[in-house]
């Protein structure tokens, strides 16, 4: 083939590939959802779907697959074709926790990946059993200096546990874990008092914590929540080391045209900017982020160390 065939090649080829860019979505997207119904993931993931598909004419089939903490859906998006018709509403345990403390991972959270937006994220709120005699930071780690107290979370490896694993590495508190199937079966024994104390999401505590059923000691954001003004974080409270957020977002399979990226982000950031859309989110208690795809993927690099310095003291790996 000589010289001036192989240029004619190349730019058909590169003509073809904008072409597709630019008709892109011609055809039905998947919208892979990691988890069950009902959750925050859920949520995210099925509103994009709806207001993409309304926005730009095609069907976005949002469809949960489960398994493996979020991992089958996500090795799912990693392995698709990167056309722009397979998409992950991505959520920060698959790409960021579970990499580290799972013994094994079948995709590479920064190479398998082509971030789109970070669209919502939720803090986490440490709470006590009513009987426990503390109600501070500070009166928290001086009574586990004279008994051994219980955390729970809702399971191994979970954004619970590992926040549990950052407070007891910045007060050097030896807390019981206690994993349980879920934040619901958790907080119902720490009501109950047969564990002293529990992290869960700030929304799903709150109730709790309104109706007297558990005490808030702090959260795991910068700043304070609204719905908590007279709880201090844990920066503020002497232990800056104690923060974390859960995110939900939107990310396509390494290789997707950039030009379908952008287009992605562009109605993403126009759909964040929506008050019914705003409303929904906020009113599931979640914070609106809506970055860009550097920051996304500079998010998750930086996550992924984080998190790997945490997993260091959990001296166990799920399967």
């Amino acid at each position: 083939m000589n010289v001036a065939r192989i240029i004619v090649t190349l730019a058909l080829t590169l003509a073809t590939a904008v072409a597709g860019a630019q008709a892109w979505p011609a055809r039905p997207v998947k919208v892979l959802i990691p988890f069950p119904p009902g959750g925050a993931p859920d949520l995210v993931g099925r509103l994009l779907a709806a207001r993409l598909a309304d926005r730009l004419g095609q069907p976005f089939v949002a469809e949960n697959r489960t398994g493996a903490g979020g991992n089958l859906a996500t090795e799912a998006v990693a392995r698709s074709t990167p056309d722009g018709y397979t998409l992950l509403a991505a959520a920060d345990g698959p790409l960021v926790i579970n990499p580290n403390v799972y013994a094994k991972i079948p995709f590479d959270s920064v190479r398998d990946f082509a971030p789109v937006s970070i669209v919502a994220s939720a803090g986490f709120m440490l709470m006590a059993c009513p009987t426990v005699p503390a109600r501070t930071v500070a009166e928290l780690t001086a009574l586990a200096k004279t008994r051994r107290l219980s955390i729970g979370s809702s399971g191994f490896g979970s954004n619970h546990h590992l926040a549990a694993e950052m407070l007891k590495s910045a007060t050097g508190a030896d807390l019981n874990h206690v994993p349980y199937k879920g934040f619901g079966p958790a907080a119902v024994d720490t009501i109950a008092c047969n564990v002293d104390l529990l992290f869960g999401s700030i929304s799903a505590g709150v109730p709790h914590v309104r109706g007297g059923k558990l005490r808030a000691i702090a959260v795991t954001v910068p700043q304070r929540h609204p719905d908590l003004p007279d709880t201090p974080t844990f920066t503020e409270a002497g232990l800056p080391g104690v923060t974390m957020d859960a995110y939900f977002g939107l990310v396509a399979p390494a290789g997707t045209p950039r030009a379908v990226i952008d287009r992605l982000h562009a109605e993403v950031a126009a759909i964040l900017k929506e008050p019914d859309t705003a409303t929904r989110l906020t009113g599931a208690g979640l914070e609106i982020v809506g970055n860009t795809p550097e920051a996304f993927a500079a998010r998750i690099v930086a996550d992924l160390a984080k998190y790997a310095q945490v997993a260091k003291t959990l001296g166990a790996k799920a399967e």
